[in-house]
């Protein structure tokens, strides 16, 4: 599931081409906002879920249920492993 941060985003992916590979993989695109990194709606985490995000905070809770699995990396490598399904270094995609 991807959460851009704002509709400029969104469009910004558009354009460059972004979103239609994301989409290619298998992504779900969201409404843009801060739903799932505020565990607040759309893309929070249920029970043992996992996700990588690049949102400055990590804690039990924070995105969903306390049990679930939070990685904090760069906005590349949650690209790139958006892309393959697991986490790996984006350089592969450089």
């Amino acid at each position: 599931m991807v959460v851009p941060a704002t509709r400029g985003v969104v469009e910004e992916c558009l354009r460059d081409g972004t979103l239609q590979v994301l989409i290619e993989a298998g992504a779900i695109l969201a409404a843009p906002g801060c739903g799932a990194c505020a565990g607040l709606h759309t893309g929070i985490l249920g029970k043992g879920e996992r996700c990588i995000a690049t949102v400055t905070r990590n804690f039990p809770g924070r995105m969903g249920d306390p049990s679930a699995e939070i990685y904090l990396a760069s906005p590349l490598t949650v690209a790139a492993s958006a892309l393959v399904g697991r986490l790996i270094d984006p350089r592969e995609f450089l």
